[in-house]
């Protein structure tokens, strides 16, 4: 407001001092005002949009931290419940587990008992092969190397 009251004060200066020139600058006068008048104008527009876009800026920012704010006030209750229905289920499942595995325990000792004496039979049918296999590529090696001219 007080810069629109200086720049008009200026124009009345301006423009009473245009009046007591000659009739030829009088033109010239009128043009540089309505410059002046346009530049004040434009500088005017161009600052109240700053203002404007800093106020929407500082508007939309707000708007978002209320919205995180009042999506957390509202998830809250909904995590607690989660976490307590999860809790309660952990306490009930631990139980049962506890007592699955003492029922599977003898399960697996049964089986690793049946299953133990099967292994040891493969390996012993199976040793005499890959010992016999192991030979057959050693022969070879010293074969090849015996075949191949001295360096």
């Amino acid at each position: 407001m007080k810069v629109s009251l200086v720049f008009l004060l200026l124009a009345v200066a301006y423009g009473t001092k245009a009046m007591s020139m000659e009739r030829r600058d009088i033109q010239a006068g009128v043009d540089r005002i309505t410059k002046l008048v346009q530049d004040i104008s434009a500088s005017l527009t161009h600052t109240t949009k700053d203002m404007m876009e800093k106020m929407k800026t500082s508007e939309v920012a707000s708007t978002a931290q209320n919205y995180m704010e009042g999506s957390k006030a509202r998830v809250q209750p909904l995590v607690e419940k989660v976490q307590a229905g999860a809790a309660h289920l952990q306490a009930q499942l631990q139980p049962l587990i506890a007592n699955m595995e003492e029922e599977f325990k003898p399960l697996m000792e049964n089986f690793n008992t049946q299953v133990k004496p099967l292994t040891e039979n493969i390996n012993a049918h199976v040793k005499p092969l890959t010992d016999m296999v192991e030979t057959f590529f050693q022969q070879m090696m010293k074969h090849t190397q015996a075949l191949m001219p001295p360096q």
